[in-house]
């Protein structure tokens, strides 16, 4: 499975987010060199990617989309003599925002929401998802002519309910060219927007975060592109070793590390120790955490942090 993200951070955008859907064609193009059994590519993107020319021109076998809705849609109107190419405000039509209401309720879950600054408190938020097929239309001022009057989409409505007075719900609209068929693949949407958190951070790392990327002064634009491969792959490691600082999840060093790297790792855990029980390396021998743990302390850790827990990784926080 191969990730992108249909988010460009600073980039200004024409009328028809131009930008964006010529970045979006340009990964399809890139999705049919693949080898056929890695050909299953999905753009994750927030609400500036919601434009009615991406859902028309790129989805393809292979290929998908998935975008929280930023504009309240116009949707075909199923009753008669209705005109499925026209998009109005025009009260009582049927629009994507109030479908999700006719929407039968698949499923709750609590989660906690740590305090965020300035003006959340820290709360256990009950969710509600629902999920549907709509079939959005072409918008009135639409300048390409040349699109489908309209396109099948599913639409998958997570919200927060019984929130406290004066706090604003969490609420996600996610729009997707997959086939949603039940509550499972439902959460599966979901999960996958969630990993859109991790994108932006590794985004983050390579470049205000962390790799300073757009400082480069390289004048090449083929040197460039090498140095931005090898930002990313530092990111990477830099997330990887993050995440893992713990042992969550067992990883074997050699997730990143090549035998010498790991062997030279090994060798030098003595060497930032220190004489309390909280200085001593509590990972496993050949385990990425305990690589994390010996290049954290090398870089000046003094062996005092937060553990990272569910809450203060969970995505809906952000």
């Amino acid at each position: 499975m191969e990730w992108s993200l249909g988010s460009f951070g600073d980039l200004r955008l024409d009328k028809g987010g131009g930008a964006i859907l010529e970045r979006m064609v340009a990964r399809k193009t890139v999705c049919r060199s693949l080898p056929l059994r890695r050909r299953g590519v999905i753009v994750v993107a927030d609400r500036e990617s919601d434009i009615y020319p991406a859902w028309a021109r790129v989805p393809r076998v292979g290929f998908h989309l998935l975008s929280r809705a930023m504009v309240d849609r116009r949707l075909v109107d199923a009753s008669p003599g209705s005109s499925p190419g026209a998009e109005s405000a025009e009260a009582g039509c049927r629009t994507l925002f109030s479908a999700a209401e006719g929407f039968a309720v698949a499923g709750r879950r609590k989660i906690k929401l740590p305090a965020r600054q300035p003006d959340r408190a820290a709360r256990t938020a009950t969710m509600e998802m629902r999920f549907g097929e709509v079939e959005i239309c072409r918008p009135r001022d639409e300048r390409d002519h040349s699109l489908p009057k309209t396109v099948r989409l599913c639409l998958v409505d997570v919200r927060e309910v019984d929130r406290p007075e004066g706090v604003e719900p969490l609420h996600w609209r996610l729009l997707t060219t997959h086939d949603v068929a039940d509550a499972e693949k439902a959460r599966q949407i979901v999960g996958w927007y969630q990993a859109r958190g991790t994108i932006e951070q590794l985004f983050r790392v390579t470049k205000s975060q962390g790799l300073q990327l757009e400082d480069s002064q390289l004048a090449s634009a083929d040197r460039l592109v090498k140095l931005a491969a090898a930002a990313i792959k530092a990111a990477c490691i830099d997330m990887q070793l993050v995440q893992e600082r713990d042992g969550k999840h067992q990883l074997p060093a050699s997730t990143v590390f090549a035998e010498p790297e790991i062997e030279t790792l090994d060798a030098l855990v003595p060497t930032p120790e220190g004489k309390t029980e909280r200085q001593k390396n509590p990972h496993p021998a050949r385990s990425l955490a305990r690589a994390s743990w010996v290049i954290a302390r090398l870089g000046g850790w003094n062996c005092y942090y937060t553990p990272l827990t569910p809450e203060s990784e969970n995505p809906w926080a952000r």
